[in-house]
């Protein structure tokens, strides 16, 4: 995706508002292949793509569908394009669930699928952290697809508390995020909760060891990795893509 679509997008988070792309941008294939293991060698015939509207406007579970004949592609997002929910009037495998996917209730609305896709969502959550997403979800499908930027240091950290410094020069768009920063303690009335704690901001370095470790311990081992090295050139991440199995 290219940086100046991003950086439009995330403006628009900054003024308190959802600004979605004119157009949406180009599929990334390191989540297209993620999910072409999933359906091809995992034999998957569900997806739900939490999240998968902004900059997308549901692209990837499409892909299950157009791609591999997924029976039911189900998307959880708080809005959707106009394109999109034309998709689901006319194609009856298409789902849309409208809401905050990190409530319990969410998940019940979801149901059964075969696999979870979570691109760039674990590194947001707070409150459920990234793990209690995790968690929530453990019993829904047979496989996790996983697809975000990855902490490449020691440890996951929760990034406010490297401090403003760290936490500016670790992220994308700097200048954005240094902006970002002094409004952490204000409320952000669309979250209904601090900016600290919104999902408008990177909230977590994740490794991959402690997310293969988490998997494990929910009844999932790791069947698919792709690392294509630093995350649009940031240091600190790389770009990397999982799926598990149970």
């Amino acid at each position: 995706m290219s940086g100046s679509s991003v950086l439009s997008g995330l403006l628009g988070r900054l003024r308190g508002r959802r600004e979605p792309a004119a157009e949406p941008v180009p599929l990334r294939e390191i989540k297209l292949r993620a999910i072409d293991h999933a359906f091809g060698k995992l034999g998957c015939r569900s997806l739900a793509d939490l999240g998968g509207v902004w900059m997308v406007d549901g692209g990837y579970a499409l892909h299950a569908i157009d791609s591999h004949g997924a029976e039911r592609a189900v998307i959880c997002d708080d809005e959707f394009s106009e394109p999109l929910l034309a998709r689901a009037r006319d194609d009856e495998r298409v789902e849309l669930v409208a809401g905050n996917f990190g409530r319990p209730e969410t998940v019940g609305q979801i149901g059964q699928v075969d696999a979870i896709a979570l691109f760039d969502i674990l590194l947001h959550q707070v409150r459920p952290d990234w793990d209690e997403m995790l968690e929530m979800y453990a019993r829904v499908p047979r496989c996790f697809v996983i697809s975000q930027p990855m902490w490449n240091g020691d440890s996951t950290v929760r990034l406010l508390e490297l401090g403003r410094e760290r936490y500016v020069e670790s992220v994308i768009f700097p200048e954005w995020h240094d902006q970002a920063w002094d409004r952490l303690d204000e409320w952000h009335p669309e979250r209904g909760r601090l900016w600290r704690d919104s999902h408008d901001i990177w909230q977590w370095g994740n490794t991959e060891t402690d997310l293969v470790a988490t998997m494990a311990r929910l009844g999932f081992e790791l069947d698919y990795r792709e690392n294509l090295g630093p995350w649009m050139g940031l240091e600190r991440f790389d770009d990397v893509a999982m799926v598990f199995r149970s």
